[in-house]
């Protein structure tokens, strides 16, 4: 069963940003990246993201230690819960792989990349 069914991904096809947060030693950390990175690599499995690193050093560093992430997605223009707009949380474990297919995937498409962080995820909950 896909984990990201049609609602999340027509959320995420109308964002502009994705946050992504972590939490590592000193805590929690939060970035974010702009829902076009998250649109154009999707994988179509239903529970994998993957988003082009540039940066993320922190990011990496924290899921070293601890591999939970989530990621919150939200747009006023779709249909939520009780009026227009609605958002989700994502949550999952994730890694920052820097060779093999995922890697050429997201080096074909932003040659900036340093790596490629890939998301399992493995709950989605509704929040608007």
């Amino acid at each position: 069963m896909d984990t990201i069914n049609s609602d999340v991904k027509k959320v995420i096809e109308n964002t502009e940003i994705v946050a992504i947060a972590t939490c590592g030693d000193k805590g929690p950390h939060l970035v974010a990246t702009w829902s076009d990175f998250v649109k154009s690599l999707d994988i179509n499995d239903g529970k994998t993201i993957v988003i082009p690193a540039g940066g993320y050093s922190q990011t990496e560093k924290n899921l070293k230690e601890n591999d939970r992430i989530e990621l919150l997605v939200g747009s006023k223009q779709v249909q939520g819960k009780s009026g227009m707009g609605t958002g989700y949380r994502l949550s999952g474990r994730a890694k920052i792989v820097t060779d093999g297919k995922l890697m050429e995937l997201t080096k074909s498409k932003y040659s900036w990349a340093r790596g490629a962080l890939v998301i399992e995820v493995d709950k989605v909950e509704q929040l608007l």
